[in-house]
């Protein structure tokens, strides 16, 4: 159980409370984990900044929410497993690649596979890469500069990633089919 609030627009603190009205806005709801944040208006205030730069780069949004998923697993994070998994099913990423992702192997796309992978070396390598890593990436059909877009990625998922495992928000009704439990360490 968690003994960090979860905020509502009304309780949350000012300088939170616009972030929390633009989430409202683009999910039709609150996010526990962004209500979590809330508390914090730091927190809050530098996620949203980052989280809609990420959103307008030159990724899709399925590979975005491959990117989430995969960092989500790789950082044992059960709140942003569940809501990663639903989003990426909504925005068409295959059953089957989002259940491997969540097993914590690839997806069968290539493409979405070399995305995964590259994240999840970015995560257990802190940040150094291989030459073979990156060029496993820009093989797949990626840039160089979208190297550093997915490291924008991590960085988001880090802020949600790590409030999840410290905060332990609760898990929303329309996410609860898709609970996860991380792996004993």
């Amino acid at each position: 159980m968690s003994s960090y609030p979860v905020h509502t627009i009304d309780s949350a603190p000012a300088q939170s409370k616009p972030v929390l009205q633009q989430l409202q806005q683009a999910f039709g709801l609150i996010p526990n984990i962004a209500a979590t944040m809330a508390a914090s208006p730091v927190l809050i205030n530098g996620f949203i900044g980052l989280f809609e730069r990420v959103h307008a780069s030159s990724l899709t949004e399925p590979q975005i929410q491959v990117l989430l998923l995969t960092n989500a697993v790789t950082n044992a994070s059960e709140w942003p497993v569940a809501f990663h998994s639903a989003l990426a099913l909504k925005q068409g990423v295959h059953p089957a690649d989002v259940d491997a992702i969540r097993h914590g192997g690839l997806p069968a796309d290539a493409t979405l596979a070399a995305l995964s992978m590259l994240a999840r070396a970015l995560i257990e390598k802190r940040g150094r890469l291989a030459e073979a890593d990156q060029r496993r990436f820009l093989e797949a059909g990626f840039s160089r500069e979208q190297i550093l877009e997915v490291i924008a990625v991590v960085a988001a998922s880090t802020i949600t990633n790590y409030t999840g495992s410290v905060a332990r928000p609760p898990l929303e009704p329309p996410f609860q089919e898709f609970t996860w439990h991380a792996p004993a360490s």
